[in-house]
């Protein structure tokens, strides 16, 4: 199966495992796949205007960010076409939308869920003290501010809206365990604590009998005092006070090796530009 998704989701139940022997059906393949991706562009190229979107390996952060301010409607992540609320937790408004995808052995992609990022701008303004004086082209792909974003108290929301239809809690558990574990074990180098410990818990909230049919909403809240906060469909599953948790899933949407560039670029301009109109 694909690699972990980083909340990647390794496991895809109902999906064929594709196997192909021999060299004549190469070219066949190659062929097939380079009519699918014309035909995927063409789609994509007569999508609406009219709505806050990202692609892949383009930056639209420029125009993103206004977009944001302006919008008459919900911003809808491109890809997916999934809708999000513009403002979340009583003020937290939405910085950048993304989504995650599975590559199945290399043939096919998958959309699993696709996320946005809140914060509320009168939070984002307690780094101005540090960044007061700096101009916003020195704040975009600045990798220290972004550093301190990670670090902060400030709280923040990370909203998962699942795509993929025949997602398991399973899947859920085992990814999360994955690469939020690789996260804890850079950052607690500096931040001594039982990973192990730490990530069970966590892990923990996300019981049997859940589930998480497509629709599903999973919203991960950095609180003050650095306490995450998790919850699904709405309903609370469970809390954790630990910064260096905080910082680990938050790490996985605009850290160093965020599951969507684009998307990264997006929320971080976003905050810089709330930063310098808070």
């Amino acid at each position: 199966m694909a690699s972990s998704l980083g909340l990647g989701f390794p496991e895809f139940p109902g999906l064929p495992n594709f196997s192909f022997r021999g060299s004549s059906s190469s070219p066949l393949l190659a062929t097939a796949a380079l009519a699918a991706a014309s035909a995927l562009g063409l789609s994509l190229a007569f999508s609406s205007f009219t709505h806050f979107v990202h692609q892949d390996n383009v930056s639209h952060i420029g125009w993103a960010s206004l977009s944001l301010a302006n919008a008459s409607c919900s911003p809808v992540e491109r890809k997916t076409g999934e809708v999000f609320p513009e403002e979340v937790d009583g003020g937290r408004r939405l910085l950048g939308v993304g989504v995650r995808r599975a590559n199945i052995l290399g043939l096919k992609s998958i959309d699993v869920y696709a996320f946005g990022a809140y914060a509320d701008d009168c939070d984002i303004k307690k780094l101005n003290e540090k960044y007061s004086v700096a101009a916003l082209s020195e704040l975009n792909d600045n990798k220290e501010f972004t550093a301190d974003v990670l670090e902060s108290d400030i709280p923040m929301t990370v909203r998962l809206q699942i795509v993929y239809g025949r997602l398991g809690i399973r899947s859920v558990r085992n990814s999360f365990a994955k690469s939020i574990s690789t996260r804890l074990q850079k950052f607690s180098a500096s931040e001594p604590s039982d990973i192990d410990q730490l990530l069970q818990k966590f892990v923990s909230f996300f019981k049997d009998e859940q589930k998480l049919p497509k629709g599903s909403v999973i919203e991960l809240s950095r609180e003050e005092g650095y306490v995450l906060r998790t919850r699904i469909d709405g309903n609370e599953v469970g809390q954790i006070q630990s910064k260096l948790l905080c910082k680990s899933i938050l790490d996985l949407y605009f850290g160093e090796d965020p599951l969507d560039k684009s998307a990264k670029e997006e929320i971080q301009l976003n905050l810089a530009s709330r930063l310098k109109t808070a």
